[in-house]
């Protein structure tokens, strides 16, 4: 399902806190990056996917989970941008995984 908010309707609002528990995944665009122009316009932060550590194998999910972290210190625009320049330089989601897995510091090692 699909639901549109922050529309000033209250009823939208009820309807989408009614199917937001019920999805597998949650994907929120961003109405401030669209007028940017940055597309997709994906909230990095507001977006996932339920119980994702039965979908993906356990280095995977480190991976991910460091990845998120990144995204997270950053804004919004930054967070999608770096994203989206990372995910250009690399062409399938094996090699972009171990790009973020080289590029992306490990705590204790100098990093966050």
């Amino acid at each position: 399902a699909a639901a549109l908010v922050e529309t000033g309707s209250r009823m939208d609002e009820v309807i989408f806190e009614e199917f937001k528990g019920t999805g597998n995944m949650e994907l929120k665009l961003d109405r401030k990056l669209s007028e940017k122009r940055i597309f997709p316009a994906v909230d990095v932060d507001a977006s996932g996917t339920r119980k994702e550590e039965i979908l993906m194998a356990g280095d995977e999910l480190q991976i991910i989970w460091k990845l998120r972290r990144v995204l997270h210190a950053l804004d919004q625009q930054q967070a999608i941008e770096l994203l989206l320049d990372k995910m250009k330089q690399t062409k399938s989601n094996t090699e972009f995984l171990l790009q973020i897995q080289k590029t992306t510091p490990t705590p204790g090692n100098g990093g966050d």
